[in-house]
């Protein structure tokens, strides 16, 4: 059969039914248009949040585990004689890095090594008046630590370059900043469990967006921070290397690890409940997305079921005449994907300009996200999903009723 004389035919019937045709049609766009701003939307947040874990956070860090875990002097000689109740008190051990520098200089010649950032990092409270709180200070060199982390682009008061000529320096998060009740400029005490004390200056307050951050760190000279803990100018308790790719980080990980013995913890560990929601937050996009285009599937297939029992009687006369089985399905098939193509690319507008909207919308989040509006990503290959599944579901919702259709007897039908 020529496709000319069943486009032909086609045509005819959609316009005959232009409130039928209409209706279809925009069951495909509303499925397709949600489906894109969903997904656009729901990928947005979760890139926002990998990217910012991956901000505030080293791709790899190379850290000495303090372990207290020994066995008890008798269970050692005579393991399998004895059952051995014992306390032993764990001795002091020390969370340095044995030539922590020159590993750290190594490890920044590497190839795929982006970044390195030696440091010691400890608890401290930090004291302004009666105000007393716990938190984290590291002891960084401020242009390694940069380089790593952009600390530059996330202050939000004082200059970087402050830290470096003030030995007494502390850049200090934002939300822990607010707690204290401290601006640049002002004194805090900070205090290490052992009792040692020393009086910081403000001197910036920087802002990551994630509250593990901002809620408890600080930075300092490296060289205050080993003084605070009474430590000599090679004591160094982390590493924190960048990647050039983050994915390359769980491999070299290993690498090092086996190569220095020391512990080390990729970003993929330790944003284990980022990722794990990530992954949940997708099946749920595409599980609702999926929904929304199968029930607007299922109502083309019953404007399409309408059709074909209201051209029954046209049906059998284009059979009488000499159309065959599959030409009747090829008439059908070429409605609907008429339908599911101009509906989709209508969705495919209509999801676009949402997603858009959105994506200027101003969102307030405060100093928890350090964002100004909805995330949403606009990605070539949803807009590409969302056609493709619009066009077979509607193809697919159009074939079974034609299928029946081309198998009606038209002796019968005319008979009445």
């Amino acid at each position: 059969m020529d496709l000319h004389i069943a486009s032909q035919i086609a045509k005819t019937h959609l316009l005959a039914k232009k409130r039928q045709t209409l209706v279809a049609m925009l069951g495909v766009t509303f499925g397709i248009a949600m489906f894109i701003t969903m997904i656009s939307f729901m990928q947005g947040v979760n890139q926002f949040l990998e990217d910012s874990a991956l901000d505030a956070s080293p791709h790899i860090r190379l850290y000495n585990e303090v372990n207290t875990q020994r066995k008890g002097l008798i269970e050692q000689i005579w393991p399998n004689n004895f059952n051995v109740i014992y306390h032993q008190k764990p001795k002091d051990e020390q969370a340095r890095i044995k030539n922590g520098m020159a590993i750290a200089e190594r490890i920044e010649h590497e190839p795929g090594v982006l970044g390195v950032s030696p440091q010691v990092a400890t608890q401290v409270f930090y004291n302004n008046g009666p105000i007393q709180l716990s938190g984290t200070i590291a002891g960084v060199d401020i242009e390694r630590e940069n380089r790593l982390y952009n600390l530059e682009s996330r202050l939000k008061s004082g200059k970087l370059n402050t830290l470096k000529t003030n030995p007494d320096g502390l850049i200090m998060g934002t939300v822990l900043a607010r707690k204290l009740n401290v601006q640049v400029g002002d004194k805090v005490t900070v205090t290490i469990p052992k009792g040692g004390t020393r009086i910081l200056r403000v001197v910036g307050t920087f802002g990551f967006g994630v509250g593990t951050v901002d809620n408890t760190k600080s930075y300092g000279n490296l060289s205050t921070v080993q003084e605070i803990l009474q430590k000599d100018p090679s004591y160094i308790t982390d590493i924190h290397i960048k990647m050039i790719d983050p994915l390359q980080a769980i491999p070299f990980g290993q690498k090092l690890r086996a190569m220095y013995g020391y512990y080390t913890e990729d970003w993929a560990t330790a944003n284990t409940a980022i990722l794990a929601g990530e992954k949940i937050r997708n099946m749920l996009t595409y599980v609702v997305s999926i929904t929304l285009l199968v029930v607007a599937g299922f109502g083309i297939y019953n404007i399409m079921n309408m059709t074909v029992i209201n051209k029954i009687k046209d049906i059998a006369i284009l059979k009488a005449t000499g159309f065959e089985g599959h030409d009747i399905i090829a008439i059908f098939l070429l409605q609907a994907i008429f339908i599911g193509f101009s509906g989709g690319l209508l969705g495919l507008g209509i999801g676009f300009g949402l997603s858009y909207l959105l994506s200027i919308t101003p969102f307030d989040a405060g100093d928890f996200l350090s964002i100004k509006t909805f995330p949403v990503i606009f990605s070539g290959k949803y807009y590409v999903m969302g056609l493709m599944f619009g066009v077979i579901t509607t193809v697919l919702a159009g074939y079974f009723p034609s299928r029946k259709a081309s198998q009606v007897d038209p002796v019968s039908i005319l008979r009445g």
